[in-house]
């Protein structure tokens, strides 16, 4: 059975690895970590900010490492052998030092909360209760690509879209991120879309397709042409959103694209099994504009 949960997509859980930096406990999705390991090899790159800790060799592939210590506490600490988080998320393997594993644990999206305003981190994109205590889902795509822009989204790639009159395309949005839903709103303006709905979670979102059904039946489509939603977001994720979608008997015409930075050709099979009509990877903002106009008939 543990098994069999494990290989399905869109249940509206997710497993989350836990782990922990001087004595206080953090977390990321499973689905970005690609293995733990020691790692007694590093080497110090000369003039690098203080946020890269070096270089490590795992499995004969260089992979740079991300002082995570150093970007949570302010400090820095070399030691000679430590435990390592290997991640792949768009596009990129990287690396992050640790002091432990706790283990890994099973929850619903929507037992993880977002922060409020008064204890807002933006490197925290939830809050997850578990055995008494508090752990700290980290943003770790906002930590790598704070240290290069050029690894997400930034505002450089905003402006590279080829613009025409989108003004009739009626695009819903789901994106847990501030940042994200920003751009996104600046690139699908810049290329001419007006009509967009923006929301803070796959909930929200669906939600208002109810709605959207409730009010209209198969005319629904009047009001929406389109949905592109995240993959990780507090209260329903983005494959329990799709699969939603794509199940229920008049929603399922509606297009939807998964921009997410977890698509990578080891889990687009996720995606596919939920239905989703395309994936891509969130630094591809260009293609997504693309994209949309691939589903949408002018």
């Amino acid at each position: 059975m543990q098994n069999k949960i494990l290989l399905e997509t869109g249940t509206g859980e997710v497993e989350i690895l836990e782990f922990v930096i001087n004595n206080k406990h953090y977390a990321i999705n499973v689905i970005k970590v690609k293995e733990v390991v020691d790692i007694d090899n590093l080497t110090k790159l000369p003039n690098c900010p203080p946020s890269i800790a070096g270089l490590i060799l795992c499995r004969d592939e260089i992979i740079t490492l991300i002082d995570l210590k150093y970007i949570i506490e302010n400090k820095k600490e070399y030691k000679e052998k430590f435990k390592t988080i290997i991640c792949e998320f768009n596009k990129l393997r990287v690396a992050f030092n640790i002091d432990s594993i706790v283990g890994v644990h099973r929850i619903a999206w929507d037992k993880i909360t977002k922060p409020d305003e008064i204890s807002a981190n933006s490197l925290v994109i939830g809050n997850i209760v578990l055995d008494k205590k508090i752990i700290l889902l980290l943003d770790f795509e906002k930590i790598v690509t704070d240290i290069n822009p050029s690894t997400g989204i930034s505002e450089d790639k905003v402006v590279q879209v080829n613009y025409k009159d989108r003004s009739h395309i009626k695009i819903v949005l789901a994106d847990d991120s501030d940042l994200i839903r920003r751009l996104l709103k600046d690139t699908l303006t810049k290329a001419g879309f007006k009509n967009l709905k923006l929301f803070n979670n796959g909930k929200l979102a669906l939600d208002y397709l109810y709605e959207r059904v409730d009010e209209k039946k198969d005319k629904f489509m009047e009001d929406v042409d389109l949905l592109i939603t995240d993959i990780e977001m507090p209260q329903m994720d983005g494959h329990t959103l799709t699969r939603k979608i794509k199940e229920h008997p008049i929603l399922k015409r509606l297009p939807v694209i998964i921009f997410s930075s977890l698509i990578t050709e080891s889990l687009r099979h996720k995606g596919q099994a939920v239905g989703a009509n395309a994936q891509l990877s969130k630094p591809e903002v260009g293609d997504l504009v693309d994209c949309i106009d691939k589903y949408i008939v002018s």
